[in-house]
């Protein structure tokens, strides 16, 4: 009997299998994006990349050719830089509060925190050296540590430089330390560091500017407390980082004239070799448009040259060496041609990742040389006291969201969005392709269509007549090429006299074949079409979800806007091989927000639009704790012009 029943199992099983595999189709090579580091949409973005990064090089030749052309050079990418960053917040009062002091040998540690923005508060430690002063001064922003300034590593880089006669200022970057933005319903962190920024990162987009532009707003007012003290000397005055401290310095040395002398930590390389390996960083360090316009890691010491600036590296790190050393010597010919190739320096410790002591020892020797003119040996010496987070604490709770009258970085994101709200211009068509990069699709290119064969073989397309019957079960498989490059597989039940639909799963062809079916019975033409970075195509996620969107970003390129014209494309194409007026285009979750662009843009194309879940509003993301999940949705300076739910106005009305 037992044997029996096994049989029976068996064989309903095959059963079942056999069933379901007649409803699942594959257009693509069951092998296509197999390999991560040759995916569809990677691979067409580095071609992209690699011009541009092409370009750039061949302008740097150009202006070290003479100082009035680096000079020029300079001042672009300066502008880059500001342009990438969008527009900063007013300075507003910091309002600095001393919470506490702590007495150690030769120095003092003070315990502050300052408002950046109101309400917004930074928490830090000022580490001073006994005596009067004035003091050259280290701004010390800190690389992904969780525990933020209490990182051992960084309480040992800020003691080396204050035994040595510096003020240094240590605070804790948003999202880390003491500075969580997202709490969960305990009131205890929701995330740790980086997957903090993740979450944090989309809003900011929407509102032109980037995580990144937050974070170096901290410093710049950071630096605002450090020059209004009396026992600073604001003519010397330094800063250091490891890691997102690295990133950080860089942006800043680049943007703030203050900094005098810099060394950037464990983040100098190239975009060519990072782009490649680990891939783009968190939210914060990935500057829209600045690889299109032509801003690569050595531009950061580039626009400032010729004032001293120290690479500091590690062997093993899985940030590029290759990369770091290519950087170093544009630098070096850039000093050199302007004559000063002693101010640009490289160390590189035989080390993993992270703020070593090696890195610590070579970089309180730089700041002794070019801040106070000494030149001598530096070594740190044990014992080292390396106090525990709780006596470094500045704030009550350990959280500056328990202050009183603090905001969350999403507070600071919705009282932007509302204020932009109010001055946003009158909306067209026009507007909205020129911030969504989405082409007029008089403009847009005729895609090249092949059928592919139940062999695999494939054929260019030659018209459907004859192809298939309305109701048929077993549609056509198609692959449209937009673009070089680009592929979007679909399927195709071609005949029907009613009004054709494009339907445009989220999840992949396979989910949406019983509708497809019913539309078809009922006398509709159906074309099934994954777009690009969906179904067949999806990217692997090769270092985390949304990495390929920031290099898109990077290089000014709009997720959302392709994808909009990877619907339109697919969908004129439908209506003509239809003999159609007109389609109706059926999209569901993520790719709502492309499909609602791509019928208001064009009413007369897309004459009926439905849509399922996917995001209502980009306005609800300026205070969504998950918003990493819709990335992809993310239209840079968005908010600053529309809405989603504005897009439904157009969408009935003639263009």
């Amino acid at each position: 009997m037992k044997s029996l029943i096994l049989s029976l199992t068996i064989c309903l099983s095959i059963f079942c299998n056999l069933s379901l595999s007649q409803d699942r189709y594959r257009v693509l090579p069951p092998d296509f994006n197999a390999d991560k580091s040759q995916q569809m949409m990677r691979a067409w973005l580095r071609t992209q990349a690699h011009q541009a990064l092409d370009r750039r090089q061949q302008e740097l030749e150009a202006a070290l050719t003479s100082p009035e052309k680096f000079s020029v050079y300079q001042q672009q990418r300066r502008e880059t830089l500001r342009r990438s960053l969008g527009e900063m917040p007013p300075r507003t009062p910091l309002n600095p509060k001393n919470t506490g002091t702590i007495q150690a040998d030769g120095f003092t540690i003070e315990k502050l925190y300052f408002e950046s923005q109101p309400g917004f508060y930074v928490t830090a430690n000022l580490y001073r050296p006994a005596g009067n002063g004035p003091f050259p001064a280290i701004l010390h922003p800190l690389g992904h540590s969780e525990n933020g300034k209490a990182y051992s590593a960084y309480q040992r880089a800020n003691q080396l430089l204050v035994k040595h006669g510096f003020i240094v200022l240590c605070f804790d970057p948003i999202g880390q330390g003491e500075r969580k933005q997202i709490m969960d319903s305990d009131g205890k962190p929701a995330h740790r560091a980086s997957h903090e920024h993740e979450e944090l990162g989309v809003a900011p987009i929407l509102l032109g500017r980037g995580l990144g532009s937050y974070m170096v707003w901290d410093a710049v007012r950071a630096l605002d407390y450090l020059c209004s003290r009396p026992d600073v000397d604001a003519r010397r005055i330094g800063c250091t980082g490891n890691s997102g401290g690295g990133n950080l310095t860089s942006f800043l040395m680049a943007y703030d004239e203050r900094i005098q002398a810099a060394a950037p930590g464990c983040f100098m390389t190239t975009h060519r070799r990072k782009n490649e390996s680990p891939g783009p960083g968190d939210a914060e360090q990935n500057l829209y448009a600045q690889i299109r316009d032509g801003f690569d890691h050595p531009d950061f010491i580039l626009s400032r040259a010729p004032k001293p600036t120290l690479i500091l590296a590690a062997t093993h790190d899985f940030v590029p060496i290759a990369g770091t050393w290519e950087a170093y010597r544009q630098a070096k010919r850039a000093y050199t041609a302007l004559g000063y190739p002693e101010r640009v320096a490289l160390i590189e410790a035989n080390e993993k990742h992270g703020f070593s002591q090696r890195l610590r020892e070579g970089a309180t020797r730089f700041f002794a040389l070019w801040l106070q003119g000494r030149q001598f040996d530096v070594f740190e010496e044990e014992p080292v006291q390396v106090y525990a987070d709780q006596e470094l604490q500045v704030t009550p709770a350990g959280q500056v969201l328990q202050l009183p009258g603090a905001r969350s970085l999403l507070e600071v994101n919705r009282d932007e969005e509302r204020r932009l709200a109010a001055q946003r211009p009158q909306l067209t068509r026009d507007l909205i392709r020129k911030v969504a990069g989405i082409r007029p699709l008089k403009n847009l290119p005729e895609p090249r269509v092949e059928l592919v064969g139940a062999d695999g073989a494939r054929a260019n397309w030659m018209g459907s007549e004859g192809k298939s019957q309305a109701g048929s079960e077993a549609p056509l498989k198609l692959l449209f090429h937009p673009t070089p490059g680009i592929v979007l597989p679909a399927l195709y039940w071609p005949q029907g006299s009613a009004q054709p639909v494009l339907l445009a799963p989220e999840a992949g062809m396979n989910g949406a074949v019983k509708e497809a079916r019913q539309l078809n019975q009922s006398g509709h033409p159906v074309l099934i079409v994954e777009v690009r970075d969906t179904g067949e195509t999806a990217t692997r996620n090769w270092r985390f979800f949304g990495a390929d969107y920031y290099i898109a970003s990077m290089l000014g390129r709009c997720w959302l806007g392709m994808r909009a014209e990877d619907l339109l494309i697919c969908a004129r194409w439908l209506k003509d091989d239809s003999r159609s007026d007109s389609v109706h285009l059926t999209a569901e979750g993520e790719l709502t927000p492309a499909a609602l662009h791509a019928a208001a843009l064009e009413p007369e194309l897309i004459s009926r639009l439905t849509s399922r879940k996917g995001l209502a509003s980009w306005r609800s993301l300026m205070t969504e704790p998950d918003a990493h999940q819709h990335i992809h949705n993310a239209v840079q300076a968005g908010l600053r012009y529309y809405d989603l739910p504005d897009l439904k106005t157009l969408i009935h009305t003639t263009p």
